[in-house]
């Protein structure tokens, strides 16, 4: 999986170019706030997610204009494929080989790729949201059927908790909350299976990873913490019936909280080091370690799921890292497509880059 070309028309602060990268290290260069990240973010936008830094789409077009273009051609499986975005009134059209797409969640699955930022350190530092958030993007990329389960099963959830809140004030509404919850058992119960059968791959290849870069004197584990479950099961029926009554169980709670307490929504993906929590007992060093070690597993997952290996884009992270780190980090990413944003020239000699673009108030030099 290579990107061959980008295009981009009225994004973010970009001056309107073409780029055409190679296909091993480009090296993005230049001071801060200038638009690295810009362009990290528009080749990240073709894998069918949105922003990886938390932006709405409508902030996605330049100030002051209407709308934004932005186009791709890439080679996959020994084949070319020309990809078109349009955030146009806060919302993207997506255009698939010259094919118009009936909803911009199609272009889930056209093209893979890693995110690894500064951001991603509140993997182990931020709450159960923000790892949530990392496996359901990781998933989506994989199976886009997962990301159609996805907004059913928020939907269905903001429908429930909509009714917990009338319910405060008309009982007689009490009957439809089973027939909410049933739908939300099915939806759920299946995010809860496809996580788990993620984190299972992520647990040990990020283990592998982790041990490389400890030298074996550290030990990092992953599990999946599911808020329903009354033991630990892959077997569908039994996850539908330990979520269909623990929903039942919280009723009361949940009638007086507003909310539901239980499901997917509220689950965990527990990070140990030592068997101690990375969040609570690990240093800066140890932490950064497993999440860089998580995000290699995530490209591995990648490349034995499609077939291909993704595209890597590292935002600013080699700043992050010590110099062991980075070393470790470039040689597990050999013979792929990395796109490398940096404040530093000096690095773009040892990174040994195909090319280099420097940009500077969002014009590609």
């Amino acid at each position: 999986m290579r990107v061959t070309e980008i295009s981009f028309s009225s994004f973010r602060n970009l001056k309107d170019a073409t780029i055409e990268p190679s296909e091993g290290i480009n090296i993005i260069c230049g001071e801060n706030a200038q638009g690295k990240t810009n362009f990290l973010e528009a080749i990240w936008l073709f894998t069918g997610g949105r922003s990886f830094r938390g932006a709405k789409d409508k902030d996605l077009v330049r100030f002051g204009e209407h709308e934004a273009f932005l186009e791709l051609k890439e080679k996959i499986y020994d084949r070319e494929q020309r990809l078109k975005i349009e955030i146009k009134n806060g919302k993207r059209c997506v255009i698939i080989n010259k094919v118009p797409q009936q909803t911009a969640s199609a272009m889930v699955g056209q093209m893979c790729a890693v995110v690894f930022s500064p951001n991603h350190l509140d993997l182990i530092k931020g709450g159960p949201n923000v790892r949530r958030k990392f496996l359901d993007t990781a998933i989506c990329q994989l199976q886009p059927l997962y990301t159609a389960q996805f907004l059913r099963y928020n939907h269905v959830l903001s429908q429930r908790n909509m009714l917990l809140r009338q319910l405060k004030k008309s009982k007689n509404l009490i009957d439809t909350l089973d027939i909410w919850e049933d739908k939300l058992v099915d939806l759920g119960s299946e995010l809860i299976l496809r996580r788990e059968d993620y984190v299972k791959n992520l647990k040990k290849i990020s283990a592998e990873f982790y041990s490389g870069l400890s030298a074996s004197k550290e030990i990092l584990f992953l599990q999946y913490k599911n808020s329903t479950a009354k033991e630990n099961s892959l077997k569908k029926e039994q996850v539908k019936k330990d979520f269909k009554e623990a929903l039942k169980n919280s009723r009361e709670e949940d009638l007086a909280l507003g909310f539901t307490t239980k499901g997917p929504h509220r689950d965990e993906l527990e990070i140990r080091i030592n068997e101690k929590s990375a969040r609570q007992f690990s240093s800066q060093g140890q932490q950064r370690s497993a999440v860089l070690a998580i995000k290699l597993a995530e490209t591995e997952i990648v490349r034995q799921t499609v077939g291909e290996d993704p595209i890597i884009l590292l935002d600013d992270v080699l700043s992050e890292l010590d110099a062991k780190r980075q070393s470790y980090l470039l040689k597990s990413i050999p013979q792929k497509q990395v796109f490398i944003t940096c404040c530093e020239p000096e690095l773009t000699s040892r990174l040994a880059a195909e090319k280099v673009f420097e940009v500077s108030d969002g014009t590609f030099l």
